[in-house]
C-alpha cells in the first residue's frame, strides 16, 4: 500500500499517455517529457487519452509501484490544461481529490501552512 503524505513532491503529466507502457516506458515519460529523474522519489501521475484511467509511478528507494486507477463508468473530469513544460505540481490533498475523480482546483480546503501561536 501507499500512503500520499504532504511531504511527497508529486508531478502530474498534462498531456496523455500510452497506457500500454509499463515502468520502464513510464520511467522514459519521466526523463524526456517531464525533465525529472524517475528514481527521485517523485509522484508521477499520467492518465491515458479517453480520460478513464491514472497510473501512478513512483520508487520507494529498492523498487518502482505502479498503481493503475480505471473508471467502471464515466471519465475524470478535471485534469490542468497542457503547459509548456507537459507538467503540473500538486498537493497530496489534490491528488486524493483527483484520485476520487473530484477538481482540486475547486476544493474548498484549509491553507497548507498554519502559524503555530506561541503558548505563554
Amino acid at each position: 500500500m501507499i500512503q500520499i503524505t504532504p511531504q511527497m513532491r508529486i508531478l502530474l503529466a498534462t498531456q496523455a499517455a500510452d497506457f500500454r507502457k509499463g515502468i520502464d516506458g513510464l520511467s522514459r515519460l519521466c526523463r524526456d517529457v517531464m525533465g525529472a529523474d524517475p528514481f527521485s522519489g517523485y509522484v508521477f501521475v499520467f492518465r491515458n487519452r479517453r480520460k478513464t484511467a491514472i497510473k501512478v509511478l513512483m520508487y520507494d528507494g529498492q523498487g518502482f509501484w505502479l498503481c493503475q486507477k480505471r473508471l467502471s463508468k464515466g471519465r475524470f473530469r478535471w485534469w490542468p490544461q497542457k503547459g509548456g513544460d507537459g507538467l503540473s505540481h500538486l498537493a497530496a490533498y489534490q491528488l486524493n481529490l483527483l484520485l476520487w475523480n473530484g477538481n482540486p482546483a475547486e476544493a474548498q480546503v484549509g491553507p497548507v501552512w498554519k502559524k503555530i501561536r506561541a503558548s505563554k
